[in-house]
């Protein structure tokens, strides 16, 4: 996490921008997804083993974050999507007057979005292949007719910081009207990276709609953060909060971990209609929210009752505290965009590897690529010429399954005939390490997937697709 020393430094300069508000219409638009690269340069076990211990990280701090400080018509918005070698998957939004217009990390699993800002943004450790950390786009709020500094009074502060967090704007009497006290920083952690800045106001702009007193963070100082982050969690800051989103979905695109420039389109569809007519073709599960977390934090993701772990036609017996959160709100299955690889908590894993290890006893296992890669377990099948590999299948409330395509499960290396699980977990066992969600699906394996979140019927969907 950033230090404290950088909140000083952050109010040092962005208290200096000068800022105002502006207008609005009727909505259309198109956003897209799209992944990160790396150098062909770079070996594929050395990337692969980055990101399994991106995604670890990942998951410890989703397991174990900080906690945080009328009728109209629908109308559909739509973003290309993009896919880096990172492991992420990138929107293009547009904030100010004029709007001025940058890449997202779209991110289920946090709710404030932020992006790099002013010109003295720096970001540490962002020499990402194709990315250069002095030439990362950033926001300039004095060139935004339409930007304000957040005051610790604005209930949109407390958003963050909690209600209490006038008690932190010490400049503020409680009978001054005129307050002109900012409110504090923000300092956020996301697994191996982070990113601290102040709060604004601004316009978020479609083709056809502007979305105004947008919250959003304008960030001075960050880690391991090539781009900003669109918020698509379930807290009040988050995009489909502020716009009032219906529902939202996406296609990711498959990737190899490059930047193939192929995209897919982000909707998401405002208004506050009723309707519960679900989407043809698609299955669905309810959405719980985690009311008991031991974190409160907890209450921000997309929580769905996972029942079944299938390999084969095997049903892996998975530990039922694991799949259901108990009195403390640990345990259950998240959906979360930001993660990489699906992670699974020691006791989860073990018994679905062993599954593949018993399943797949012909081949030999390779511990040289799974500890150069961190991927287990991984086999060796040079020498046949079909290979036999159980299907993964999860089955979830209601009876819905998800049977993951191949690709989405197990990596292919040709030159070494290997094939690795694409499933991580860490090295903690034990009931004493059990906190947070168990299981955290991650990008991965949505690949190839319409994937959607409806909101407004409290409810998420999936169905097998071609996303290019």
């Amino acid at each position: 996490m950033a230090s404290l020393p950088f909140i000083f430094f952050l109010s040092f300069f962005i208290i200096s921008t000068t800022l105002t508000s502006a207008g609005a219409g009727a909505a259309t638009i198109k956003l897209s997804l799209s992944p990160f690269p790396h150098p062909s340069s770079s070996h594929p076990y050395q990337i692969l083993n980055n990101l399994v211990t991106s995604s670890v990280a990942r998951a410890h701090h989703l397991k174990h974050p900080k906690a945080k400080a009328d009728n109209t018509t629908s109308s559909l918005l739509r973003a290309p999507l993009f896919s880096h070698s990172h492991g992420g998957y990138t929107i293009s939004l547009k904030f100010g007057t004029p709007p001025q217009t940058l890449p997202f990390v779209m991110d289920t699993g946090s709710s404030l979005s932020w992006f790099p800002c002013t010109s003295r943004y720096l970001c540490s450790q962002c020499a990402f292949p194709n990315v250069d950390p002095a030439k990362i786009p950033t926001f300039a709020p004095k060139l935004s007719s339409s930007s304000k500094l957040v005051g610790c009074r604005n209930p949109k502060c407390s958003w963050l910081f909690g209600l209490d967090v006038e008690s932190r704007c010490q400049d503020c009497e409680p009978t001054s009207e005129n307050c002109t006290q900012t409110c504090p920083p923000y300092i956020i952690q996301y697994g191996l990276g982070s990113t601290a800045g102040l709060l604004l106001v601004e316009n978020l702009a479609f083709p056809q709609k502007t979305f105004q007193d947008f919250l959003v963070g304008c960030s001075i100082l960050s880690n391991r953060q090539p781009a900003g982050i669109a918020g698509f969690g379930r807290s009040a800051e988050s995009i489909p909060s502020q716009l009032g989103l219906k529902k939202f979905s996406y296609c990711l695109v498959s990737r190899r971990f490059d930047d193939t420039g192929v995209s897919s389109n982000m909707l998401l569809e405002t208004g506050s209609g009723s309707g519960d007519a679900k989407t043809p073709g698609l299955s669905y599960t309810p959405f719980y929210r985690n009311q008991v977390a031991s974190n409160p934090v907890f209450k921000e993701f997309y929580y769905v009752t996972l029942r079944k772990i299938l390999v084969g036609d095997k049903h892996v017996k998975v530990p039922y505290s694991y799949l259901v959160p108990g009195s403390d709100g640990n345990g259950g299955t998240i959906v979360d965009s930001g993660s990489t690889f699906t992670f699974m908590e020691r006791p989860v894993f073990e018994v679905v590897s062993k599954e593949f290890e018993k399943q797949m006893g012909n081949y030999r296992r390779v511990r040289e690529i799974e500890n150069r890669s961190g991927l287990a377990p991984c086999f060796n099948t040079s020498g046949y010429t079909s290979i036999e590999i159980p299907e993964l299948s999860f089955q979830f409330k209601g009876g819905a399954k998800m049977a993951l395509p191949l690709v989405n499960y197990f990596s292919f290396d040709g030159d070494d005939k290997v094939v690795c699980l694409m499933i991580v977990s860490d090295n903690v066992v034990g009931q004493g390490s059990h906190s947070g969600p168990a299981i955290i699906l991650g990008s991965f394996q949505q690949q190839n997937y319409y994937i959607e979140f409806d909101i407004a019927n409290n409810r998420f969907g999936w169905a097998e697709r071609s996303c290019a």
